[in-house]
């Protein structure tokens, strides 16, 4: 089963304390269909408060109430995933959630999830009556949590960054790529900036960067360096948010502006781009010119990216200085 991931979090090892659980169930007057028991359905046995299919045998709970089934993780709590098409009545989901919520913390679990989809909204209230609070939510489902001991609460919170990006686009004539955008804080103003753009989940900064450029201008680029960063906060509905000026560097010239969200774009020269009153006028902006027209002089060296593995397998970007740390580059090429 996948699992979901909420927030930000180096995966080799954390404080709290979560479990992964994935049930099926159904309310005890509708039989479960066929594809999820592998065999004819059977209706529930006299007296038990719930049936749930599964293909494993299951423990009963307090009053003959069936427990849903739970697969610990490395973090010990468990996450329920509600994956039934048929309607669920809000007292057969209360029973069966308070029988768990007495099995796991007679065994010591801590931290509970559950994963509702939008398609049973009505078990909210059940759930929050029961002791449960919202976590996060997506397009297709809300995710709650429940603390189950008297202990400190370790649950981290939902994910606090949003992370956008700029890209410094140039051309072998000094020319900057700029675009004026039909929204947003700019609309109207006449100024010409960067491309920018919010990085989508499970996409890399890097491949974002050149994601925007080719949405917004039609200009297919390849990744250069990130230049600079900067992090604000409450920022985005009070998330914080974290921007990364990457460098480009264009495979094509001619663009072609993205109708919905760009007004004007153009090749401007980056002194002209920099001499902007509104760029003069706010520091961070002048900054970031001032370090782009550096990194153009040959005074400036960003953060190049570099392939690499985590303990876990999976493939990952280091972002680090390129100049002092260009012989380690080639000695894992090297190696490869």
């Amino acid at each position: 089963m996948k699992r979901e991931k909420a927030f930000n979090f180096i995966d080799d090892g954390s404080s709290f304390n979560i479990v992964q659980l994935q049930c099926f169930f159904t309310a005890p007057s509708i039989l479960p269909p066929r594809n999820l028991l592998g065999s004819e359905p059977q209706p529930p046995a006299p007296g038990a408060g719930v049936f749930i299919p599964t293909t494993q045998s299951q423990k009963m709970g307090e009053g003959g109430i069936e427990l849903l089934k739970a697969e610990e993780d490395k973090h010990g709590g468990v996450v329920v995933n509600v994956e039934v098409e048929d309607p669920i009545e809000p007292l057969n989901f209360s029973s069966w959630l308070q029988a768990s919520i007495s099995n796991w913390s007679q065994q010591g679990k801590k931290g509970v999830w559950i994963k509702l989809p939008i398609k049973h909204s009505n078990l909210v209230d059940t759930a929050v009556k029961a002791g449960f609070r919202y976590h996060h939510a997506e397009p297709d489902h809300l995710m709650l949590v429940y603390w189950i001991p008297h202990s400190p609460d370790t649950i981290p919170q939902n994910a606090s960054h949003r992370v956008g990006i700029g890209a410094f686009v140039i051309n072998n004539n000094r020319e900057m790529l700029v675009v004026q955008e039909t929204g947003g804080r700019f609309k109207g103003t006449g100024i010409w900036k960067m491309p920018t753009g919010t990085v989508n989940e499970g996409e890399d900064i890097c491949a974002a960067a050149i994601r925007e450029v080719k949405e917004e201008t039609g200009i297919e680029t390849e990744f250069v360096e990130i230049l600079a960063f900067r992090q604000s906060h409450k920022s985005f509905f009070q998330k914080s948010d974290m921007f990364f000026v990457s460098m480009l560097r264009p495979l094509s010239f001619d663009i072609h502006s993205q109708a919905s969200e760009i007004v004007a774009s153009k090749w401007m020269p980056i002194e002209e781009y920099a001499a902007q009153s509104f760029v003069q006028e706010h520091d961070l902006f002048r900054f970031i010119a001032e370090i782009c027209l550096s990194k153009l002089d040959g005074k400036y060296t960003g953060f190049s990216n570099l392939l690499t593995t985590t303990s876990s397998g999976k493939n990952t970007y280091l972002y680090f200085n390129g100049h002092d740390a260009s012989n380690l580059v080639d000695s894992k090429n090297q190696q490869a």
